[in-house]
């Protein structure tokens, strides 16, 4: 069974309209992590009470056999922690108190996937009030996730992609609502899908996200295997800083069945996580990442006795960590398959001393391989254009390839967005490796030189439209005759004032 557009649509709007619960009460920085938690209680109940009915169904009522049944599905649920209990509870005090022991419960029995996850989410917080108003807000929340609309089994909705759709909608709305903060754990599906689609995952690939924020990258390169190969033969890996996005991303890989992950907690610039067992940076077939745009106060103070030696090329400035990110990403790339794509501001590209040298660097090493120029107002938190660069262990040729793609998208009310047609046009570009007139230019290591290694898309791709020969006799002709027309008006003019008494 598959879910239709209009299923999907109804369970979007229903969960968004949740959040009108906490609405004027509660800031949206806060809320949302208790509407996507409990997006995933209900998703997980659902599907639960849905396999709990066909196993029934099967073997009739014997409450033994299904329970024991039940223990091979990829997820345990406790009884009391069913969000169907906490709805029946709702109009007794205490629903907070109840829900965080329902999400302790459901972590203890899944602690290989939901371990620490829900630490530090509480719906007894004193966050949403009082005991009056926190036990009122948590009813009416219970009461909109109970509504028909979001009846999420697998027997109503189909391909768990519903749910994920349904979070990634959240996901975009809270940044949206949110600006700048929530922006640093969403980047926007087309571009994971242009990354992913330019690092070409295959069946066997270990992926990496240094800032996997929700995990949106991550997936979609595990998407595009799964599409391709019909397999989930890869592994994804990711670390994040920010507590409540890491348990997100946690969830997310949940609700997506995507059990082969390690996803750390932790500063990936001041204490990297993913290491081998011999305690050194872990390599990774594919690496991606969105950093947060130009970070302040990163680590610079420890970068230069880094134990990892990430910074061998140079120390980043002390206020832009965004070629720490790269360089941590490059140093862990496999030495044979390894490629990565990052997401950058465009200063990345030209900005000068300690980052000038690392660039040069970089490009003398043959590792920069794609350089591309995206629309402006495509990420949230940020009106400004960014820029994709693609880097690999391994070239075809010492040339990079420059592509302005900053003039295709759909412009949108608050944000443009990347078609279907302009991720085809890139990918196709990139695949090609060739100049395209005022869209791409491959350039050779001399020329970057000769630019001092300056990597401004336009000293590369020139998109300038010459103007369109003016024809001086027709305009000539064409202001003759428009004095003429007046003139005569002019004349008639005079007439009516006349005949009405005026000189």
């Amino acid at each position: 069974m598959t879910a239709t557009p209009n299923q999907q649509d109804s369970i979007n709007a229903a969960v968004w309209n949740a959040c009108d619960t906490f609405r004027g009460t509660v800031d949206p920085s806060i809320y949302k992590d208790y509407v996507l938690t409990m997006l995933f209680l209900k998703y997980i109940s659902d599907v639960w009470q849905d396999h709990y009915d066909r196993y029934k169904a099967e073997h009739g009522d014997h409450p033994e056999l299904i329970e024991e049944l039940l223990k091979n599905e990829r997820f345990v649920l406790p009884r009391s922690a069913n969000f169907n209990t906490l709805h029946e509870a709702r109009h007794q005090p205490g629903n907070g108190e109840r829900i965080d022991k329902a999400l302790h419960a459901i972590e203890e029995a899944n602690l290989s996937k939901l371990r620490d996850v829900f630490q530090d989410i509480s719906f007894n917080s004193t966050k949403l009030g009082d005991e009056a108003q926190k036990n009122d807000i948590l009813r009416h929340l219970l009461e909109d996730f109970a509504k028909p609309e979001l009846n999420l089994r697998e027997s109503r909705v189909g391909t768990l992609d519903v749910i994920g759709n349904a979070y990634e909608f959240l996901i975009k709305n809270f940044a949206s609502t949110s600006g700048k903060k929530a922006g640093e754990f969403y980047t926007p599906p087309e571009v994971s899908q242009l990354m992913a689609r330019l690092m070409d995952p295959q069946e066997g690939d270990e992926i990496c996200d240094p800032s996997c924020g929700s995990g949106s990258l991550l997936m979609k390169c595990g998407q595009l295997i799964r599409a391709r190969a019909g397999s989930r033969k890869y592994a994804l890996y990711g670390q994040e800083a920010i507590g409540s996005t890491w348990a997100l991303a946690k969830m997310n890989m949940f609700l997506h069945a995507e059990d082969n992950h390690r996803i750390e907690w932790g500063d990936t610039l001041r204490n990297p996580k993913l290491l081998d067992g011999k305690g050194l940076l872990k390599h990774f077939d594919i690496v991606v990442a969105n950093p947060p745009f130009s970070l302040e106060k990163w680590g610079h103070e420890t970068a230069a006795d880094d134990p990892y030696k990430r910074f061998r090329r140079g120390v980043p400035p002390r206020t832009k960590a965004d070629y720490a990110f790269i360089l941590h990403m490059v140093e862990t790339m496999k030495p044979g398959t390894g490629r990565m794509a990052v997401v950058v501001p465009h200063g990345v590209l030209f900005r000068g001393a300690a980052e000038g040298k690392i660039r040069q660097k970089l490009i003398e090493e043959n590792l920069l391989d794609v350089v591309i120029g995206l629309p402006e107002k495509l990420f949230y938190g940020t009106g400004i254009p960014a820029a994709i660069l693609v880097l690999r262990k391994k070239k075809i040729d010492e040339n990079v390839l420059f592509i302005d793609a900053s003039r295709d998208y759909q412009d949108g009310k608050n944000q443009n967005v990347l078609r279907a047609q302009d991720l085809d046009r890139i990918e196709q570009t990139v695949r090609a490796r060739q100049s395209v007139d005022k869209y791409a230019y491959v350039a050779s290591p001399a020329e970057i030189a000769e630019n001092d290694f300056n990597l401004n898309i336009p000293r590369y791709v020139d998109t300038f439209e010459e103007a369109e020969a003016i024809d001086l006799k027709a305009v000539r002709e064409e202001r003759l005759k428009l004095k003429a027309e007046l003139a005569v008006l002019e004349e008639k003019m005079t007439g009516y004032l006349k005949e009405l008494g005026y000189e």
